[in-house]
């Protein structure tokens, strides 16, 4: 997608977007053989449930219809929110991920796993996982120190309020 039309569409829907509660987050055009596919990425602090996915994607459906947006020829129109593993790459995307695991991959070299505890302007605190008994320790990050970052899914993850309350 050429950045003109990746920067009009993004005029175009943010708005709707947004006046549905929601972040535009991604907007991408792929060529599925004949056809086009509109691929819309939307997300909020609280996430989107499928109600309002049905929502935006008809309000977007209706604007994409009454423009010239998308040019001629057909096109399939795909709404969702970003998957398990998805990258941060703005600061509402670490907040978002508080409590949750990611990898880092540190400007410096190498790698750091850990637990997103707290979101500031300058960076994240966070905890490493303890390894072989050993207890969990608190780490500083910068956001210059971090390269790219992507959530982690966990399989099994006991829950924190669970053992408290027991």
């Amino acid at each position: 997608m050429s950045t003109t039309q990746s920067e009009r569409l993004r005029g175009l829907l943010e708005p709707l977007v947004t006046s549905q509660g929601l972040d535009l987050e991604e907007i991408e055009v792929d060529s599925v053989g004949r056809k086009r596919v509109l691929r819309v990425v939307v997300d909020s602090d609280t996430g989107a449930d499928l109600d309002q996915i049905a929502d935006v994607s008809r309000v977007l459906s209706a604007k994409l219809d009454e423009t010239d947006a998308m040019g001629e020829g057909e096109y399939t129109l795909e709404v969702g929110t970003p998957g398990a593993e998805r990258p941060l790459t703005e600061h509402r995307h670490y907040v978002r991920a508080t409590e949750r695991l990611v990898k880092f991959q540190l400007t410096e070299g190498g790698e750091l796993v850990a637990r997103i505890l707290k979101v500031d302007d300058e960076g994240v605190d966070t905890e490493v996982p303890g390894v072989k008994g050993r207890k969990a320790t608190a780490r500083r990050l910068a956001f210059d120190d971090i390269a790219r970052a992507r959530v982690q899914v966990e399989f099994s993850r006991k829950d924190n309020k669970k053992e408290e309350e027991a």
